[in-house]
């Protein structure tokens, strides 16, 4: 029975002496606890050393996989020209399959080979001759370097860890910036307070006093290259009124050397940046396409790397950066923050206030898949990254148009539609045409006129009165009056029966006569009003 062996130097090819000790696998250490007890076991047949790292690089990732590589394909051969009859033992069972497939060679792997396996790497330096244990200790450390780079698919161009050295670097020299601007300004408005009113760009201000120096040179510096024509002519007319105090010399080159300073990092700001972003392509094409490489760098920057970026889910992303603000509305109980870092990005940033929080929500889905496209996959283009900012942008514009216009017209109106109001399917009863009865009369006015006669109002009697109220009262069918009333009723309706039967015998007009004092009273009124 032969055993293949694989070491970090080369393959080792042993045969099994007293294969009867096989079959006692619990006392098969007992044949190994010495390299002379082994050596009496196990004899080694042949060793195919590796000629360098490469080699053995690509014979251990062809193991790992279960693939057959050359240098082993090479000394299989030889074995099995020699002794094609013998059991080979190996150490993986996908191997062995292939092994018997294209070299026809019976392969064997179970507990037992397992143990005669760990019992042969215990006393592999006694049973392998000419290695030293130095040397093969460093060709272990070596190959396991160069396969752990090969298993992580280790490339240069895909650090992130120098994305997040340089966003940090990029924000410290934005702070410092501030400060150096912010002194010279200060600084040099002592001796021309003017020109910082004028010119409001920074790197411009300090390239003019690195220039102008004292403001008397003002008149005679060209500021051509520097400034626009209208403010160089409003500088130069500033310094002649100028309000500022004297200073030395030795100050003047202080506030210049300062201006250097700053000339030089915003020089070196500009070269970080354009670093910053070429790395971003390089590393994160579809994020830096989806939220800009500065949104991209911080958000790596904020998980650590980009593969623990990747692990986040959307919702993190979203509000990554807002973290206070996030622990302090679940501890007061109020609304969580709709974004973090991400409300930096274009497509929030062009968004109304209104849809915002939408839209970073949107951002931050598409954004995951693009992080984990980018960290696990293969591909280095910024296909997708594309696509799907097609379609935000698309949304956004839905979103701020509310997606609803008019078929016909102009197209540019938008179409008008009413508030949706529930309306239910049930059907309910209307009671209010169960009555009959008419509805209330408007109050008749009785003038009559005769000719040649004056006007004269009638006045009905109190029993007259009575009457009309109870009609309308039946009329309107009301409830009827309590019990106590009921005989004041009946007299009145006996009282107006008895008037009707008078008026059928008397003529259908009748006139109350009015004596000369009415009258006199009548006209004493309609003066008064």
């Amino acid at each position: 029975m032969l055993v293949l062996f694989e070491t970090a130097a080369g393959y080792a090819i042993f045969k099994v002496l007293d294969e009867n000790k096989l079959r006692e696998v619990d006392n098969l250490w007992r044949e190994f606890e010495t390299a002379e007890k082994a050596n009496k076991f196990v004899k080694l047949k042949h060793f195919e050393k590796f000629q360098d790292t490469t080699q053995a690089l690509a014979a251990a990732t062809a193991l790992v996989e279960g693939k057959l590589g050359k240098s082993l394909k090479k000394v299989l051969k030889k074995i099995a020209a020699k002794e094609a009859h013998e059991q080979l033992a190996v150490a993986d069972a996908k191997l062995g399959g292939v092994i018997k497939d294209k070299l026809n060679l019976s392969c064997i792997h179970n507990a037992t080979v397992a143990e005669l396996m760990r019992g042969i790497r215990t006393q592999m330096n006694g049973l392998i001759t000419g290695l030293p244990a130095r040397e093969i200790s460093a060709m272990s450390l070596g190959l396991a370097h160069s396969l752990s780079r090969y298993k992580l698919k280790f490339s240069p161009d895909k650090v992130d860890t120098m994305i997040v050295q340089a966003i940090s670097l990029l924000d410290d020299l934005d702070k410092e910036l501030n400060n150096y601007i912010m002194r010279c300004r200060e600084w040099y408005g002592w001796h021309f307070p003017e020109l910082g009113k004028t010119v409001t760009d920074n790197l411009a201000y300090c390239k003019c006093v690195q220039k102008l120096g004292h403001r008397t040179n003002t008149a005679t510096t060209d500021f051509s290259d520097i400034l626009p024509e209208e403010v160089e002519s409003a500088v130069k007319i500033a310094a002649e009124i100028s309000m500022g105090t004297e200073v030395s010399d030795e100050d003047i080159e202080h506030i210049i050397h300062l201006c250097d300073q700053v000339v030089q990092i915003s020089e070196y700001r500009t070269q970080l940046y354009d670093y910053l972003k070429n790395r971003m392509m390089a590393i994160a094409p579809n994020l830096t396409v989806m939220v800009g490489e500065l949104v991209g760098a911080r958000l790596i920057a904020h998980a650590g790397s980009l593969l623990n970026l990747a692990k986040h889910p959307a919702s993190t992303v979203q509000i990554l950066g807002a973290e206070k603000a996030l622990f302090r509305a679940l501890k007061t109980r109020r609304d969580t923050p709709k974004y973090g870092l991400i409300y930096h990005a274009s497509l929030v940033g062009q968004t109304t206030p209104k849809n915002k929080g939408k839209i970073s929500r949107m951002l931050a889905a598409k954004a995951s898949l693009a992080i984990r496209y980018d960290a696990l996959g293969e591909d280095t283009n910024a296909e997708m990254g594309i696509e799907n900012k097609a379609k935000l942008e698309i949304r956004i514009r839905h979103l701020e148009e509310r997606g609803m216009r008019k078929i016909s017209g102009t197209g540019k109106a938008r179409a008008k539609s009413d508030k949706y109001q529930h309306k239910s399917e049930v059907k309910t009863y209307d009671p209010s045409g169960d009555s009959t009865l008419p509805s209330l009369a408007k109050k008749r006015k009785i003038e009559e006129v005769d000719d040649g006669e004056e006007q004269a109002d009638m006045k009905p009697t109190k029993k007259a009165t009575l009457s009309e109220l109870s009609e309308t009262v039946v009329e309107e069918g009301e409830q009827p009056p309590k019990k106590k009333k009921k005989k004041k009723e009946k007299k009145q309706e006996v009282t107006v029966k008895e008037e009707e039967e008078e008026e059928e015998e008397e003529p259908s007009t009748s006139f109350v006569v009015e004596t000369p004092e009415k009258k006199k009273k009548k006209k004493k009124k309609v003066k008064d009003e």
